[in-house]
């Protein structure tokens, strides 16, 4: 099975951080990007260059161990795999790659052995200390082989209470970032999500936190109500009448429940899925559901990761959160092209958006938990991560005015999930390429692109030599840009900025531009070529 183009630029970037780096590096790839694609790719090279590796492929719902195996076997047809999980009742450590669940598996190291490579799916759930399940394992196959590798793939690369994954003390080192969810919308690879704002707002009131999230039982009591339930179910009836399969996000297994009993009341067919559901009634379920029988289904906890439905048109959020990898996992259940609509249309009754900041911009926790401002912000001219105090960009000088608040644009209204409102379009008539020198001392790349002779020209600059992450995602930018633009990538690799220039200006600008203002800045957020 041929890689898509972002797959195989996703193993290129991570083979080049292994090579230049030491420790761990977190490949960052959006919910429905076919991550088990691109690890089916490197166990079938590590394997066929490398015949004795032993690699260990961990998550933690069976459900997932499942579709990582299977994927597997559809890329690579024959490929020596077992699965070790209680769960899916097997316990398979002969062959060279093992897909295993964490819980069965924690304490089984002597058992596993020596282990050459191990990759975590939805890794940011390892702990920041070195405590807990994963660390534990890795730790002990680390003690067997000190030379052991750990790659981890997440779509939320932070941890609630902690921050970013690669943060001082955590497992990784690094991010690699090497695809957007508005490069995947534009390719047809995602499609839109919609959103509106909802008349009913779930209230939090009074709801205390423990561990950075709401407390459970909190948190249903103060949103599970009579009231409440009959408010929403009517406005997600009138609001969904046009969409076929509904899924609802509820705040507890009760919640759950009730919002299922009240969509039958009004002769929705409905039903509920919880961790208290036997396995043989949610399989049925489920397949009703996507067979149009049960046209909603609530569920509590159960159906983010590890769910997979494409047709699903319609998101109702009715369990507020305070993790930003939460939201964006409800809110990735809608991310899949569908055969009978192009978008999921997204109901934030919990006000997660506003909470979160668009899908497209999430904003990461900060370490006391919860949400609330970023502690960081982003550069608009040379795209340097400062902290959120910093007034003048140490790299390009860039000066914020006093009463700006950087953030402020993210706080999005919640009928905005995408990120779209703050943008602008321009046509792109032909664009310039320059080396550019910041009042630093610090170079970089900087195009302009030109539109209409009424238009202003849009400058962006790309830190290509920065050897931090604002760094990493300039090259990636650049690998992209030169990837669709037809110049040849790799004379910008090697040959400095004022060769990189030249080359690119000799290649094909896009035909638009979508673009945001942010002070005397602009921000490009997207580029869209001729097809």
């Amino acid at each position: 099975m041929k890689l898509r183009d972002y797959q195989q630029r996703s193993i290129d970037l991570l083979y080049d951080w292994l090579k230049n780096n030491d420790g761990n590096p977190c490949l960052v790839l959006p919910t429905g990007s076919g991550k088990s694609h691109v690890v089916a790719e490197l166990c079938k090279d590590a394997l066929t260059n490398w015949p004795e590796t032993r690699v260990l492929m961990l998550t933690h719902v069976k459900e997932l161990i499942q579709q990582n195996a299977n994927k597997m076997r559809e890329h690579w047809a024959g490929a020596p795999l077992g699965i070790y999980s209680a769960g899916l009742r097997q316990k398979n450590l002969g062959e060279p790659i093992t897909f295993a669940g964490i819980q069965s598996i924690r304490k089984r190291a002597q058992d596993v052995g020596h282990i050459d490579l191990i990759i975590v799916d939805e890794c940011h759930l390892i702990s920041h200390k070195a405590e807990g399940g994963y660390r534990e394992l890795i730790q002990s196959l680390t003690d067997i082989n000190p030379s052991i590798r750990v790659i981890g793939l997440t779509a939320t690369p932070f941890r609630l209470g902690h921050g970013y994954i690669d943060e001082a003390g955590a497992l990784f080192h690094d991010r690699i970032e090497p695809v957007t969810i508005e490069e995947l919308i534009f390719k047809g690879h995602l499609c839109t999500l919609r959103s509106k704002k909802t008349d009913t707002r779930l209230s939090v009131a009074g709801v205390h936190k423990r561990g950075g999230e709401y407390i459970e039982s909190e948190l249903q009591r103060a949103v599970d109500t009579d009231d409440n339930n009959t408010l929403v179910v009517e406005e997600v009836i009138a609001r969904g009448r046009d969409c076929k399969h509904w899924l609802l996000f509820c705040a507890g297994v009760d919640h759950a429940e009730h919002i299922a009993t009240t969509l039958q009341a009004s002769n929705i067919t409905s039903a509920c899925v919880t961790g208290k559901t036997p396995m043989a009634q949610r399989t049925e379920i489920l397949k009703r559901f996507k067979a149009g029988d049960i046209q909603a289904v609530t569920n509590a906890n159960v159906l983010t990761t590890g769910f997979d439905f494409p047709d699903l048109d319609l998101i109702a959020m009715l369990r507020p959160t305070l993790s930003p990898s939460l939201y964006v996992q409800m809110a990735g259940r809608g991310l899949r092209p569908k055969a009978h609509t192009d978008s999921c249309l997204v109901l934030d009754f919990a006000g997660n958006v506003e909470t979160h900041g668009p899908i497209t911009r999430v904003r990461p926790p900060n370490k006391s938990g919860g949400g609330g401002e970023a502690p960081i912000k982003v550069c608009d001219a040379c795209h340097e991560i400062v902290h959120i105090s910093v007034m003048i960009c140490p790299e390009c000088g860039y000066e914020w005015p006093p009463s700006e608040e950087p953030y402020e644009r993210l706080r999005l209204r919640d009928d905005d999930i995408m990120g779209a409102d703050s943008e602008l379009q321009m046509p792109v008539k032909s664009w310039s390429w320059s080396e550019y020198t910041s009042r630093a001392g610090n170079n970089m790349l900087k195009a302009t692109y030109y539109g209409r002779l009424s238009d202003k020209p849009i400058d962006e600059y790309f830190c290509v030599l920065n050897p931090g992450f604002a760094g990493q995602k300039a090259v990636g930018e650049i690998q992209k840009i030169s990837q669709s633009s037809g110049c040849r990538e790799e004379l910008i690799a090697a040959d400095g900025l004022y060769a990189a220039s030249v080359v690119l200006n000799k290649s094909t600008p896009p035909a638009e531009i979508i673009y945001e203002k942010n002070g005397r800045y602009f921000n490009v957020v997207r580029r869209k070529y001729e097809t």
